[in-house]
């Protein structure tokens, strides 16, 4: 088989990285690809472009200021010194290459393609011979880094030798696809075919303890048809559950805490997981990888198991903010509904959720999935990177004291890595097509160029989403064609926050959401959460759809203990949290009653311009001679979740207190 295939109708599957070739199996569904939808709205375009023009070239400069290049540099022999950070640093050079390979597609640069060339250079002559690549022990075999283990692939529950080149593998693909260049890919075929004589039912039993390798090989089997790389893939997720001795750390070692069966997915052989554990990362990657071996290589068995695992993470163990991972000390999921809200819920994890919940709808065609990554869209992957680009969280609590803020780096810097990588995907998840279906399922305005069969259809939206509910879609086929446009009809729309029982509206609305056809109303009845609009297209019909905005007080499950008795708001698809700044200096202090009146209100001087919740709330008086605690009148306002911590550090708070049973006292 060739090892190239030419690409068919443009890079398709932009969030995942493919395709070259008509596999036997694949997803049903089909994104849009990204490069041919252009983002042209006022609240994801600056984003991108500040991503384009900031992130993706300060992390590039921190990654070459941290000595992360300069270990490829010092393995390939082109300087003396000795491996810089930790082992798994060579990741954050692959994920920002991934993300600079995307901005290649959608804005060529000459000059940043020139800089992914220069380490492409690099990284090429960091490989060994036989097409190892793993700076941390290839620059002092006899000494390697710390956790790489004494020798080739002994430590890999610790040594992340896979989970960095599977990040390679994708950025590969990401170069190939933005410039038709062959060398990079070249780097990961080499590294890959190593694998595949190394691993396998009659070689090395074993697996990685962080996974992404299973992603990274799933994206070369679709640029290579290769079947090898699925299939080995499949073996890696196979290996977990089936009692492969753990090593043996020294009592005293860092890494004997973090490495348990439960913390890597080990416990029990991937078809029977049922509940997630462990470190969040991890899963939601490795449930990727199981998407991907099921769609892709035609196992069931895969998708129902996710399937599983899917209904206890959006019914146990999800935030509000879309974030998932509660415990610090693992950076992991807790048991079911342990959702504290100084919890950990870090950036790549949410974005791991997004790339799980996308996959699923791809594989099953329902809103739900579309409704939770919206969710972690606009919330809990959005808040991981500042406003102006260069600021980051690597953890989203709900809660602060005033004692966390944003950062410009970390020593282990992979939140800044997935932002920059995510970020110039976003086009690809607006639409999707299966036979003559076209999944419209993000609300953000810009032009889309869609083929449906054998139509070519030009598609716009006009909205001012996520402020405004009001969407245009201006529906322009090359001729006149019958084809079905399914409009995706949020469940936050329908008086559902989440697509389970985890958290509800207090005050569900009545209001309806509308949607006419050329100025003809049409009935609103949902199929899988999707609004099915199957008619003759002509060119510039219109579909005008208005989404009911009234802001909503959320409640959790009362299995969540840390939310009995507080109350959070929404409004759209956002969610808000209140700041010190806005609200006398304090926040946890405040009680928001039931009672409270509150409105909403468009500032476009504030925080680049959001929409602000603002009414009257209480605020609790602590002096000792009030027995009972007594409160006070205060007013109040709520900004969105996303842009909190750019006015200073404060104290922040998602979920208050919702209802006092103690005397007020009127100012």
């Amino acid at each position: 088989m060739t090892r190239f295939l030419s690409l068919v109708t443009g890079v398709l599957l932009a969030p995942l990285c493919s395709v070259a070739a008509t596999l036997q199996n694949d997803y049903p569904i089909r994104p849009v690809d990204f490069t041919r939808v252009q983002i042209q709205d006022a609240f994801w375009a600056p984003r991108l472009e500040t991503n384009r023009t900031v992130t993706i070239p300060f992390a590039m400069k921190m990654n070459e200021e941290t000595g992360r290049v300069d270990n490829f540099r010092k393995a390939a022999g082109m300087m003396k010194g000795l491996h810089q950070g930790k082992r798994y640093n060579d990741s954050d050079v692959f994920k920002v290459m991934e993300g600079a390979s995307y901005s290649l597609l959608l804005h060529p640069d000459p000059e940043l393609q020139k800089k992914l060339s220069d380490l492409i250079h690099i990284i090429a002559a960091a490989q060994e011979p036989d097409g190892y690549l793993y700076t941390a022990r290839t620059i002092d075999p006899q000494n390697p880094a710390p956790g790489a283990g004494p020798t080739r692939w002994s430590l890999l529950r610790v040594s992340h030798e896979l989970y960095n080149v599977g990040h390679m593998y994708e950025a590969a693909v990401a170069y190939y696809q933005a410039t038709g260049e062959k060398d990079f890919l070249n780097v990961a075929f080499k590294n890959a075919d190593l694998l595949v004589n190394t691993f396998g039912p009659d070689k090395i039993h074993a697996f990685p303890g962080h996974q992404e390798i299973e992603i990274g090989l799933a994206k070369l089997y679709r640029v290579s048809g290769d079947r090898r790389y699925l299939d080995l893939a499949k073996f890696f997720l196979d290996q977990r559950g089936q009692g492969l001795p753990l090593h043996s750390f020294p009592p005293d070692s860092p890494f004997l805490v973090y490495n348990d069966r439960e913390y890597l997915q080990d416990h029990k052989p991937v078809l029977r997981q049922t509940e997630a554990v462990g470190h969040a990362v991890r899963a939601v990657y490795m449930y990727s990888g199981m998407a991907d071996v099921a769609a892709l290589g035609g196992y069931t068995e895969y998708a129902n198991a996710i399937d599983t695992l899917w209904a206890n993470v959006v019914g146990e163990k999800m935030y509000l903010t879309g974030g998932i991972g509660s415990r610090e000390e693992t950076e992991g999921f807790g048991g079911d509904d342990e959702l504290p809200n100084v919890g950990y819920a870090e950036t790549c994890a949410a974005i791991g959720n997004a790339f799980w919940n996308y996959r699923l709808f791809l594989m099953h065609g329902n809103s739900k999935y579309i409704d939770v990554l919206e969710r972690i869209l606009y919330n809990g992957m959005l808040s991981g990177v500042s406003l102006g680009g260069d600021r980051f969280f690597y953890q989203n609590p709900l809660e602060s004291k005033g004692t966390y803020g944003r950062s410009p780096w970390f020593e282990v810097a992979c939140c800044p890595g997935n932002i920059t990588r995510f970020l110039p995907s976003l086009p690809g998840y607006i639409y999707a097509v299966k036979d003559d279906n076209l999944y419209v399922n993000l609300f953000i305005a810009g032009t889309a160029q869609i083929d449906i069969m054998d139509r070519k259809v030009s598609f716009r939206q006009e909205t001012n989403y996520p402020w405004s509910g009001h969407v245009k879609m201006v529906v322009t086929p090359d001729n006149e064609a019958q084809f079905t446009v399914c409009v995706r009809i949020p469940g936050w729309a329908q008086n559902q926050p989440v697509p389970s029982d985890l958290y509800r509206y207090l005050d569900p609305t009545g209001d309806k959401v509308t949607v006419n056809v050329n100025r003809k109303p049409i009935v609103v009845q949902t199929d899988k959460g999707y609004l099915p609009i199957k008619r003759l297209w002509h060119k510039g019909d219109i579909i005008e759809m208005d989404l009911p905005m009234p802001i909503h007080r959320v409640v959790s499950n009362d299995l969540v203990k840390a939310d009995v008795g507080r109350v959070a708001l929404e409004r759209g698809p956002i969610v808000y949290c209140a700041e010190g700044i806005d609200n006398g200096g304090r926040v946890l202090d405040l009680i928001l009653p039931d009672s409270s009146t509150l409105m909403s209100e468009y500032k476009p001087d504030l925080l680049n311009g959001i929409t602000v919740i603002h009414g009257d709330a209480q605020r609790l008086i602590t002096a000792h001679s009030q027995k009972p605690p007594a409160s006070q009148s205060t007013s109040f306002m709520a900004i969105p979740y996303y842009a909190w911590d750019h006015r200073g550090d404060g104290e922040m708070a998602v979920w208050l207190q919702r209802a006092e049973s103690n005397k007020v006292v009127q100012k």
